[in-house]
């Protein structure tokens, strides 16, 4: 895919975004369309417990920063430890990062990365509102992360790498970023058949987290080649569930899944 096709992609999910984020209450998911508001998802709160989340963490967070968007819950796999230094990967309001705040309390720090302005400025709002001083969103492409080699504990992700154009260079960036032993600990969307033309040639699609998926051995290939080691790619069966909602009568469940992706430096 060339530059120009590149920047258009990207132009595109964050158009998407954008809308999710001025919206006045949170109330799509990343299976919905931008446009709609109760999808047929449901709720922010009703798609997040299909994650994963518990009742405690998704009343732990402010107002507002649980946006209902992913397909699965990177805190489950994460294990993060106080003191750590943590990086989210398409942060949008702050959900994942707020939570991790409270696992690696002050003596760790929580950073957010996001190519949207609109996710950056909400997630900002809800840091300072609530006294999250150790937990920092930076506006930026997770193809070329604002932050310094070798800094990072541990990378979590909550189905946003399958909307990169180039996601080899996500993980090389990923990898240049951890801290030697430093691990990734990521919810994505994987193939699981080949899926129909029309949708992988749909823009949509590819901004509702589905299109732009990678096969497992895709994900492994990808990941080996940045130098990670102790690989884990592991669709989850379970997540077939709410899958098969995302495009109502088109069985996308038969097509991806969830998965949970691991790997250390």
């Amino acid at each position: 895919m060339s530059h120009v096709q590149n920047d258009q992609v990207r132009q595109h999910v964050r158009n998407r975004y954008k809308e999710i984020a001025i919206q006045d209450n949170a109330n799509t998911s990343c299976c919905s369309p931008a446009t709609s508001t109760l999808s047929c998802c449901g709720t922010a709160d009703e798609v997040s417990s299909k994650l994963g989340y518990s009742i405690e963490e998704l009343s732990a967070v402010p107002q507002g920063a649980n946006l209902g968007l992913g397909c699965g819950n990177p805190q489950a796999i994460a294990s993060l430890q106080s003191g750590e230094t943590v990086l989210d990967l398409g942060s949008g309001a702050g959900f994942d990062c707020f939570l991790a705040s409270k696992q690696v309390e002050e003596a760790g720090k929580v950073y957010g990365i996001d190519m949207t302005p609109e996710m950056v400025s909400k997630a900002r709002q809800n840091a300072l509102k609530n006294g999250y001083s150790n937990v920092e969103f930076r506006l930026g492409e997770i193809e070329h992360l604002p932050i310094v080699d070798s800094s990072i504990d541990v990378i979590i992700s909550n189905c946003v790498i399958n909307l990169s154009p180039d996601k080899q260079q996500v993980f090389n960036e990923a990898f240049r970023v951890l801290k030697s032993g430093g691990r990734l600990a990521i919810s994505d969307i994987v193939t699981t058949a080949e899926l129909p033309t029309e949708i992988k040639e749909d823009m949509d699609s590819l901004a509702s987290c589905i299109s732009g998926a990678s096969s497992v051995d895709e994900v492994k290939a990808m990941l080996q080649a940045s130098g990670f080691i102790d690989i884990v790619v592991e669709p989850k069966d379970d997540s077939r569930e709410f899958i098969k909602d995302w495009i109502p009568g088109a069985d996308m469940d038969a097509y991806i899944q969830s998965a949970i992706i691991k790997a250390k430096k």
